[in-house]
């Protein structure tokens, strides 16, 4: 990614000087009990602000409205799309767990969505992706109503995000003290960034979402802007990052940019960190062109890797069918490689739900999958069997890997 010179704009917002009292009795180092001035970012309103990008926003913002365009409007994409939209979903949401330190693979995912929500518990690490897969499942569905995306919306997505995390007390609670990135745990002094006061954030939630509410800028663009300022207003004790990128897919999928695949832009914000860091200053500054013009570049490349992506599932699939000996088109067996890319680790209970199939018929086109090596056995219980497609994860996790390349 490459920032682009950009047309100024005022800075968005302007820093306070403030002072934290000492705390002689903290623990911790002598500079953390010191106290001492800091400063805070008040973003400014955005709601009715006018945006002007230069000329390089604008070709890399239209470069990743074709991309968009082209994943969402593939003609092939009803019967390709489907399959591959929740391996998308997971890519996303763990490469924005990433982001704040929450490392995962497609296949611990994958086994921790298989064991539900009771058993995954044990695993917080996965419980923390898992609540990303969710919130980004309520953004896209708040995107598709009518309605204009509200301050209990955004709340909604922080509450689903973290409910089933140890953080789960403050899940969907504005804060009401403040908070800080970087320096010490016990004060602001020294911090990298200290977002505004508490008092200050109702109205500036509220302006976001007025800003939410337009429709005279482009979808990249208006998702760009809202999760910078999101990021800005940081209105949460945790989890500002994850709901900002969740938000960006509600943006998205409201102006009709996606459907049921999502591409993957957390991939590619997260594989230049420090660039991603940089952009939100730029964006602070003033300099919205080369914000918009770093995320519209990784919103092309995610939708291009996602394009070519469906595709090497789609391959991958037809190689399937010829190790099973070419089984005819509503055999179980067949059914089950169609779901596999949505459903990669599985058992006889859930294959039967998801098919309608019987239970001699799904055991039977297990057994099938298994003898080609399409499945594996992912424990050896008597009772509660489970199998899981590790080529599928080598696939995706090979999708990873290239399309987060620089």
């Amino acid at each position: 990614m490459v920032a682009s010179p950009s047309v100024p704009n005022r800075p968005l917002g302007h820093r306070e000087e403030r002072f934290w009292p000492a705390e002689p009795t903290a623990y911790g180092s002598r500079r953390a009990r010191r106290g001492g001035l800091y400063e805070v970012f008040v973003p400014a309103p955005i709601a009715d602000r006018g945006f002007a990008f230069d000329a390089e926003a604008g070709a890399a913002l239209h470069v990743a409205g074709r991309a968009l365009g082209r994943l969402e409007r593939d003609p092939d994409a009803p019967r390709r799309l489907g399959s591959v939209a929740q391996n998308l979903l997971r890519s996303e949401s763990a490469a924005s767990s990433r982001i704040e330190g929450v490392e995962i693979s497609q296949k611990r995912l994958a086994r921790a969505a298989y064991e539900g929500p009771g058993r995954r518990r044990g695993d917080s690490r996965a419980a923390e992706a898992l609540g990303n897969v969710e919130a980004m499942r309520l953004a896209i569905a708040l995107g598709e109503r009518a309605e204009r995306l509200s301050v209990d919306d955004l709340l909604a997505i922080h509450r689903t995000l973290l409910r089933d995390t140890a953080d789960r007390e403050i899940a969907g609670v504005v804060r009401t003290t403040q908070n800080w990135i970087g320096g010490n745990d016990h004060n602001p002094v020294g911090a990298t960034y200290v977002p505004p006061p508490p008092e200050l954030v109702p109205d500036l939630l509220e302006d976001l979402c007025g800003f939410l509410a337009r429709a005279d800028l482009s979808p990249v663009a208006q998702a760009a802007i809202a999760h910078a300022q999101l990021e800005n207003i940081h209105p949460f004790a945790d989890g500002n990052g994850r709901t900002g990128r969740a938000l960006i897919y509600a943006i998205l999928r409201r102006a009709g940019e996606i459907g049921p695949c999502v591409p993957p832009i957390s991939l590619i914000l997260g594989s230049e960190p420090s660039l991603y860091v940089a952009g939100f200053g730029s964006y602070s500054a003033g300099d919205v062109s080369s914000w918009c013009a770093l995320f519209a570049e990784a919103t092309a490349r995610a939708a291009e890797g996602a394009w070519h992506f469906t595709r090497a599932i789609e391959e991958r699939q037809g190689q399937w069918v010829e190790r099973l000996g070419r089984p005819r088109r509503d055999a179980t067996a067949r059914r089950l490689v169609e779901l596999l890319p949505e459903q990669p680790v599985i058992d006889v209970a859930t294959a039967r739900r998801l098919t309608g199939r019987s239970h001699v018929a799904v055991g039977a086109a297990i057994d099938q999958l298994a003898r080609a090596g399409i499945l594996s056995p992912l424990n050896q219980r008597k009772w509660g069997r489970a199998w899981e497609c590790e080529e599928l994860f080598a696939l995706v996790e090979g999708f990873e890997r290239d399309v987060s390349l620089p």
